[in-house]
Protein backbone atom coordinates (compact mmCIF):
# COMPACT_ATOMS: atom_id res chain seq x y z
CA UNK A 1 0.00 0.00 0.00
CA UNK A 2 1.61 3.74 -0.97
CA UNK A 3 2.12 6.12 1.52
CA UNK A 4 -0.55 8.27 -0.68
CA UNK A 5 -3.12 5.96 -0.28
CA UNK A 6 -3.13 5.80 3.78
CA UNK A 7 -3.72 9.42 3.77
CA UNK A 8 -7.32 10.87 3.60
CA UNK A 9 -5.73 14.60 3.83
CA UNK A 10 -2.94 15.27 1.13
CA UNK A 11 -2.03 18.54 3.37
CA UNK A 12 -1.32 16.37 6.95
CA UNK A 13 -0.76 13.30 7.78
CA UNK A 14 -2.87 11.70 11.02
CA UNK A 15 -1.67 9.76 14.01
CA UNK A 16 -3.38 7.28 13.15
CA UNK A 17 -1.69 6.76 9.67
CA UNK A 18 1.51 7.19 11.49
CA UNK A 19 0.86 4.27 13.60
CA UNK A 20 -0.34 1.96 10.41
CA UNK A 21 2.43 2.98 8.61
CA UNK A 22 4.86 1.63 11.60
CA UNK A 23 2.90 -1.14 13.08
CA UNK A 24 2.31 0.22 16.30
CA UNK A 25 -0.02 1.27 17.98
CA UNK A 26 -1.82 4.55 18.33
CA UNK A 27 -0.59 5.26 22.31
CA UNK A 28 2.88 4.71 21.00
CA UNK A 29 2.86 7.32 18.51
CA UNK A 30 1.43 9.91 20.82
CA UNK A 31 4.43 8.76 23.38
CA UNK A 32 7.39 9.07 21.04
CA UNK A 33 6.09 12.53 20.28
CA UNK A 34 5.65 13.67 24.46
CA UNK A 35 8.55 14.42 25.99
CA UNK A 36 9.53 12.40 28.94
CA UNK A 37 7.09 9.07 28.11
CA UNK A 38 8.58 6.16 27.89
CA UNK A 39 8.96 4.11 24.51
CA UNK A 40 11.24 1.46 23.44
CA UNK A 41 14.12 2.88 20.84
CA UNK A 42 12.56 0.43 18.47
CA UNK A 43 9.00 1.72 18.37
CA UNK A 44 10.69 5.61 18.39
CA UNK A 45 12.28 4.63 15.35
CA UNK A 46 9.76 3.02 13.66
CA UNK A 47 7.54 5.82 14.18
CA UNK A 48 10.07 8.62 13.35
CA UNK A 49 10.94 6.72 10.04
CA UNK A 50 6.89 6.48 9.56
CA UNK A 51 6.58 10.15 10.51
CA UNK A 52 9.03 11.66 8.07
CA UNK A 53 8.00 9.12 5.57
CA UNK A 54 4.02 11.17 5.61
CA UNK A 55 5.42 14.46 6.63
CA UNK A 56 3.71 14.47 9.71
CA UNK A 57 3.62 16.67 12.34
CA UNK A 58 2.49 17.25 15.90
CA UNK A 59 -1.05 19.45 16.62
CA UNK A 60 0.25 21.42 18.91
CA UNK A 61 -2.66 23.58 19.19
CA UNK A 62 -4.84 20.50 19.75
CA UNK A 63 -2.64 19.24 22.54
CA UNK A 64 -2.90 22.95 24.24
CA UNK A 65 -6.19 23.37 23.98
CA UNK A 66 -6.23 21.66 27.70
CA UNK A 67 -3.07 23.62 29.27
CA UNK A 68 -2.91 27.25 29.20
CA UNK A 69 0.20 27.78 28.69
CA UNK A 70 0.16 26.55 25.20
CA UNK A 71 -2.85 28.14 24.12
CA UNK A 72 -2.66 30.99 21.64
CA UNK A 73 -1.93 34.71 22.46
CA UNK A 74 -4.16 37.28 20.41
CA UNK A 75 -2.70 40.72 19.54
CA UNK A 76 -5.52 42.68 18.71
CA UNK A 77 -4.05 46.17 16.82
CA UNK A 78 -5.11 48.49 14.07
CA UNK A 79 -3.41 50.83 11.86
CA UNK A 80 -0.56 47.67 12.16
CA UNK A 81 0.84 49.02 8.72
CA UNK A 82 1.75 51.56 10.49
CA UNK A 83 5.82 52.15 11.40
CA UNK A 84 5.59 52.22 15.18
CA UNK A 85 2.56 49.39 15.58
CA UNK A 86 4.73 47.71 13.01
CA UNK A 87 7.50 47.69 14.96
CA UNK A 88 6.07 46.62 17.99
CA UNK A 89 4.34 43.72 16.76
CA UNK A 90 7.54 42.60 15.25
CA UNK A 91 9.08 42.84 18.96
CA UNK A 92 5.66 41.02 20.77
CA UNK A 93 5.78 37.67 18.03
CA UNK A 94 9.56 37.23 18.35
CA UNK A 95 9.03 37.39 21.81
CA UNK A 96 6.19 35.18 22.60
CA UNK A 97 7.53 33.36 19.72
CA UNK A 98 11.00 32.52 21.69
CA UNK A 99 8.69 31.73 24.60
CA UNK A 100 7.05 28.83 23.14
CA UNK A 101 3.59 30.79 22.38
CA UNK A 102 1.33 30.66 19.64
CA UNK A 103 0.51 33.96 18.13
CA UNK A 104 -3.14 35.51 16.40
CA UNK A 105 -3.14 38.59 15.10
CA UNK A 106 -6.22 40.38 14.41
CA UNK A 107 -6.39 43.79 12.45
CA UNK A 108 -9.24 46.00 13.17
CA UNK A 109 -8.46 48.63 10.53
CA UNK A 110 -11.55 47.00 8.40
CA UNK A 111 -14.77 47.69 10.94
CA UNK A 112 -15.41 46.46 14.16
CA UNK A 113 -18.23 43.57 12.78
CA UNK A 114 -15.44 41.82 11.16
CA UNK A 115 -12.85 42.10 14.09
CA UNK A 116 -15.49 40.97 16.66
CA UNK A 117 -15.80 37.65 14.49
CA UNK A 118 -12.17 37.35 13.75
CA UNK A 119 -11.80 37.99 18.05
CA UNK A 120 -14.78 35.51 18.65
CA UNK A 121 -12.93 32.72 16.65
CA UNK A 122 -9.86 33.28 18.39
CA UNK A 123 -12.22 32.52 22.00
CA UNK A 124 -13.10 29.11 20.29
CA UNK A 125 -9.17 28.39 19.73
CA UNK A 126 -9.13 29.14 23.58
CA UNK A 127 -6.53 31.79 23.43
CA UNK A 128 -5.50 31.64 26.65
CA UNK A 129 -4.69 36.05 26.42
CA UNK A 130 -5.25 39.14 24.06
CA UNK A 131 -2.70 41.86 24.17
CA UNK A 132 -4.39 44.57 22.99
CA UNK A 133 -2.03 47.60 20.95
CA UNK A 134 -2.69 51.41 21.59
CA UNK A 135 -4.86 53.19 18.96
CA UNK A 136 -7.94 52.17 17.41
CA UNK A 137 -9.26 48.54 18.68
CA UNK A 138 -12.75 49.78 19.84
CA UNK A 139 -13.50 49.41 23.70
CA UNK A 140 -16.51 47.20 23.14
CA UNK A 141 -13.98 44.33 21.74
CA UNK A 142 -11.83 44.89 24.51
CA UNK A 143 -14.72 44.39 26.72
CA UNK A 144 -15.73 41.19 24.96
CA UNK A 145 -12.08 39.79 26.08
CA UNK A 146 -12.03 40.47 29.51
CA UNK A 147 -15.94 39.24 29.87
CA UNK A 148 -15.38 36.01 28.13
CA UNK A 149 -12.46 35.32 30.80
CA UNK A 150 -9.37 36.16 29.43
CA UNK A 151 -6.07 37.74 30.40
CA UNK A 152 -6.06 41.71 28.55
CA UNK A 153 -2.65 42.96 27.83
CA UNK A 154 -3.61 46.75 27.43
CA UNK A 155 -0.52 48.64 25.77
CA UNK A 156 -0.57 53.02 25.64
CA UNK A 157 -4.23 52.25 26.76
CA UNK A 158 -3.59 54.52 29.63
CA UNK A 159 -5.45 52.45 32.38
CA UNK A 160 -8.80 52.54 30.16
CA UNK A 161 -9.70 49.38 31.44
CA UNK A 162 -8.68 48.71 35.19
CA UNK A 163 -9.12 45.27 35.31
CA UNK A 164 -6.60 44.61 32.64
CA UNK A 165 -2.88 44.28 32.62
CA UNK A 166 -1.42 47.90 31.45
CA UNK A 167 1.72 48.84 29.88
CA UNK A 168 2.04 52.62 29.96
CA UNK A 169 4.63 55.24 29.19
CA UNK A 170 4.74 58.44 31.39
CA UNK A 171 3.26 60.97 30.00
CA UNK A 172 3.54 63.57 32.13
CA UNK A 173 7.64 63.80 32.34
CA UNK A 174 7.99 62.73 28.41
CA UNK A 175 5.53 65.81 27.45
CA UNK A 176 7.17 68.29 29.89
CA UNK A 177 10.53 67.23 28.50
CA UNK A 178 9.38 67.93 24.82
CA UNK A 179 8.11 71.86 25.72
CA UNK A 180 11.33 72.16 27.95
CA UNK A 181 13.31 71.05 25.17
CA UNK A 182 11.47 73.38 22.47
CA UNK A 183 11.71 76.36 25.27
CA UNK A 184 15.69 76.22 25.21
CA UNK A 185 16.02 76.11 21.58
CA UNK A 186 14.45 79.36 21.88
CA UNK A 187 11.31 78.82 20.44
CA UNK A 188 8.46 80.96 21.95
CA UNK A 189 5.05 80.35 19.43
CA UNK A 190 4.51 76.76 20.23
CA UNK A 191 2.03 74.50 17.89
CA UNK A 192 1.02 70.62 19.11
CA UNK A 193 -0.22 69.01 15.88
CA UNK A 194 -2.60 66.27 17.41
CA UNK A 195 -4.30 63.56 16.10
CA UNK A 196 -8.55 63.45 15.40
CA UNK A 197 -8.82 59.75 16.36
CA UNK A 198 -8.83 60.86 19.42
CA UNK A 199 -6.82 57.03 20.75
CA UNK A 200 -6.09 57.08 24.43
CA UNK A 201 -2.35 57.46 24.08
CA UNK A 202 -2.64 60.94 21.10
CA UNK A 203 -5.45 62.19 23.60
CA UNK A 204 -2.55 61.85 26.54
CA UNK A 205 0.04 63.31 24.77
CA UNK A 206 -2.13 66.33 23.65
CA UNK A 207 -3.42 66.95 27.19
CA UNK A 208 -0.33 66.65 28.91
CA UNK A 209 1.86 69.14 26.93
CA UNK A 210 -0.81 71.75 27.01
CA UNK A 211 -0.34 71.38 31.00
CA UNK A 212 3.13 70.98 31.03
CA UNK A 213 2.65 74.43 28.62
CA UNK A 214 0.27 76.01 31.34
CA UNK A 215 2.18 75.12 33.84
CA UNK A 216 5.09 77.26 32.13
CA UNK A 217 2.65 79.86 31.38
CA UNK A 218 3.55 79.69 27.89
CA UNK A 219 0.56 79.73 25.03
CA UNK A 220 0.39 76.92 22.42
CA UNK A 221 -1.28 76.77 19.33
CA UNK A 222 -3.52 73.26 19.27
CA UNK A 223 -4.81 71.95 16.02
CA UNK A 224 -6.51 68.53 15.34
CA UNK A 225 -6.35 68.15 11.06
CA UNK A 226 -6.64 64.58 10.57
CA UNK A 227 -5.69 61.29 11.97
CA UNK A 228 -2.20 59.96 12.74
CA UNK A 229 -0.50 60.08 9.66
CA UNK A 230 1.72 61.82 7.02
CA UNK A 231 -1.02 63.79 5.33
CA UNK A 232 -2.34 65.12 8.54
CA UNK A 233 0.81 66.74 9.27
CA UNK A 234 0.90 68.28 5.68
CA UNK A 235 -2.40 69.74 6.25
CA UNK A 236 -1.05 70.95 9.61
CA UNK A 237 2.06 72.84 7.83
CA UNK A 238 -0.61 74.57 5.55
CA UNK A 239 -2.67 75.70 8.30
CA UNK A 240 0.07 76.58 10.85
CA UNK A 241 2.21 78.35 8.67
CA UNK A 242 0.21 80.64 7.06
CA UNK A 243 -0.81 82.17 10.11
CA UNK A 244 -0.15 86.27 10.69
CA UNK A 245 2.81 84.63 13.59
CA UNK A 246 3.40 80.95 12.43
CA UNK A 247 4.57 79.11 15.23
CA UNK A 248 8.74 78.62 15.58
CA UNK A 249 8.51 75.52 17.47
CA UNK A 250 6.00 72.27 16.63
CA UNK A 251 5.32 69.13 19.09
CA UNK A 252 3.74 66.61 16.70
CA UNK A 253 2.30 63.64 18.54
CA UNK A 254 3.78 61.14 15.81
CA UNK A 255 6.44 61.10 13.87
CA UNK A 256 4.78 60.55 11.14
CA UNK A 257 2.76 63.74 11.54
CA UNK A 258 6.34 65.28 11.68
CA UNK A 259 7.36 63.84 8.93
CA UNK A 260 4.47 65.37 6.44
CA UNK A 261 4.87 68.31 8.58
CA UNK A 262 8.79 68.87 7.69
CA UNK A 263 8.71 68.11 3.87
CA UNK A 264 5.72 70.47 3.40
CA UNK A 265 7.54 73.32 5.90
CA UNK A 266 10.33 72.94 3.34
CA UNK A 267 9.29 72.58 0.02
CA UNK A 268 5.93 74.19 -0.18
CA UNK A 269 7.12 77.17 2.23
CA UNK A 270 10.78 77.22 1.38
CA UNK A 271 11.50 77.09 5.40
CA UNK A 272 14.64 75.65 6.79
CA UNK A 273 14.54 73.24 9.72
CA UNK A 274 15.99 74.12 12.47
CA UNK A 275 17.02 77.94 11.47
CA UNK A 276 13.49 79.06 10.65
CA UNK A 277 11.70 75.96 12.46
CA UNK A 278 11.80 73.48 14.58
CA UNK A 279 10.38 70.21 15.05
CA UNK A 280 9.70 67.09 17.45
CA UNK A 281 7.98 64.07 17.17
CA UNK A 282 7.15 60.80 19.19
CA UNK A 283 7.71 57.07 18.41
CA UNK A 284 10.93 57.18 16.87
CA UNK A 285 10.63 55.38 13.69
CA UNK A 286 13.14 54.62 11.28
CA UNK A 287 11.92 57.42 9.17
CA UNK A 288 12.66 59.73 11.85
CA UNK A 289 16.63 59.35 11.31
CA UNK A 290 16.74 59.19 7.80
CA UNK A 291 19.25 61.91 6.10
CA UNK A 292 15.70 63.73 5.11
CA UNK A 293 14.48 64.26 8.07
CA UNK A 294 16.74 63.35 10.94
CA UNK A 295 13.78 64.22 13.62
CA UNK A 296 14.61 65.02 17.19
CA UNK A 297 11.45 62.85 18.85
CA UNK A 298 11.27 60.01 21.92
CA UNK A 299 11.78 56.63 21.64
CA UNK A 300 9.64 54.16 23.66
CA UNK A 301 11.43 50.92 24.78
CA UNK A 302 9.61 48.29 22.55
CA UNK A 303 11.49 45.51 23.82
CA UNK A 304 11.47 46.22 26.87
CA UNK A 305 7.79 46.32 26.71
CA UNK A 306 7.64 43.28 24.73
CA UNK A 307 9.49 41.67 27.76
CA UNK A 308 6.93 43.56 30.23
CA UNK A 309 4.17 41.64 27.94
CA UNK A 310 5.28 38.16 28.60
CA UNK A 311 6.34 38.26 32.34
CA UNK A 312 2.28 39.31 32.87
CA UNK A 313 1.84 36.11 30.56
CA UNK A 314 3.70 34.14 32.87
CA UNK A 315 2.05 35.94 35.67
CA UNK A 316 -1.58 35.13 34.75
CA UNK A 317 -2.37 34.01 38.10
CA UNK A 318 -1.60 36.79 39.87
CA UNK A 319 -4.85 38.49 42.44
CA UNK A 320 -4.49 41.56 40.88
CA UNK A 321 -3.88 43.18 37.49
CA UNK A 322 -0.38 44.43 36.59
CA UNK A 323 0.68 47.69 35.98
CA UNK A 324 4.12 48.63 34.27
CA UNK A 325 5.34 52.61 33.20
CA UNK A 326 8.06 53.43 30.96
CA UNK A 327 9.80 56.61 30.03
CA UNK A 328 10.29 57.10 26.76
CA UNK A 329 13.86 58.70 25.79
CA UNK A 330 14.35 61.51 24.05
CA UNK A 331 16.68 61.24 21.10
CA UNK A 332 17.98 64.82 19.72
CA UNK A 333 18.43 65.12 16.29
CA UNK A 334 18.82 67.94 13.74
CA UNK A 335 15.13 69.21 13.09
CA UNK A 336 15.55 71.03 16.99
CA UNK A 337 19.33 72.11 16.80
CA UNK A 338 22.27 73.02 15.45
CA UNK A 339 23.32 70.80 12.43
CA UNK A 340 25.41 67.96 13.73
CA UNK A 341 23.13 65.02 12.98
CA UNK A 342 22.56 61.60 15.16
CA UNK A 343 20.99 61.01 18.59
CA UNK A 344 22.16 62.51 21.46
Amino acid sequence: MSNNSLRKNPGFASATEVARLAGVSRSAVSRTFTPGRSVSEDTRRKVLAAAEALNYHVNHLARGLSREESRPVCILGGNLSFPWQASLLDHLTRRLHHAGRAVMVINTDDDEASAREALQQTLNYRSTATIVLSGKPPASLIELCLQSGQQVIAINRMGQFPSADNIDIDYSSTMKEALDHLMAAQCRRLAIVSSSARSPSMITRETRFLTAAAEASAGVTLIRPGSASYQTGVLAARELLNLPSPPDGVFCVTDLIACGFIDAARHEFGLRIPEDIRVIGFDDIDQASWLGYQLTTFAQPLAEMAEAACEMLLAADAEKPASRVFRATLVKRGTTGPAGYGAA
